[in-house]
């Protein structure tokens, strides 16, 4: 069983923000799978289904992105599931461009605040993760504005792709296919000429 927890902030306030990706994508996820994301759980809205024939419970936690691994942590914990091959973590990464992925099986939390209180509950750095592009933050801007800002239309556009290849990038991990996505999203895309 896999647990997938996308990374965000709840309240309709936060909604469609650049720190709320990892929401986005698991509810993509929940679309095209057919899931509904309504269960009550550790602090998370979850939802239970079967994902290319692997059962598979979407998070999406209700604590406050600086709290994730309260709700991450107890869920792993509850379902027995193990960290480092059965949790995937899909978050914001300002580092990326736009809609670009980049997985990874293990490492720093790299100054996201959702990322590190997981490290800090699971005990662990080694868990796999599908980080979102949101594009850099322009000179000047403060960070937590930023991240909590709006994608403007074109970006949405591309945001859109961005969820569609995180979403083939989760049934690949969980088809034991990780190294293989790691390859096909982590090169570095050249956008596209108008």
């Amino acid at each position: 069983m896999y647990i997938i927890a996308g990374l965000g902030n709840p309240t309709l306030a936060y909604e469609g923000t650049r720190h709320n990706v990892g929401f986005d994508v698991i509810d993509a996820l929940a679309d095209q799978y057919n899931i509904s994301v309504d269960g009550r759980k550790s602090r998370a809205l979850i939802g239970k289904g079967i994902i290319e024939g692997q059962k598979a419970i979407l998070v999406k936690p209700q604590t406050y992105m600086n709290l994730s691994g309260e709700s991450v942590g107890a869920l792993v914990d509850y379902y027995k599931v193990d960290e480092e091959t059965e949790l995937i973590v899909i978050y914001d990464d300002v580092s990326l461009d736009v809609g670009q992925l980049r997985i990874r099986k293990k490492g720093s939390a790299g100054g996201h605040n959702g990322i590190k209180n997981i490290i800090a509950h699971l005990g662990t750095e080694t868990f796999l993760r599908i980080k979102v592009g949101v594009g850099e933050k322009p000179k000047k801007y403060d960070l937590a504005d930023y991240v909590l800002g709006h994608f403007s239309k074109a970006e949405r556009k591309i945001m859109e792709e961005g969820y569609q290849k995180a979403i083939r990038a989760v049934t690949m991990m969980i088809n034991g296919e990780t190294d293989a996505a790691m390859n096909e999203y982590n090169r570095k895309v050249k956008p596209k000429e108008a």
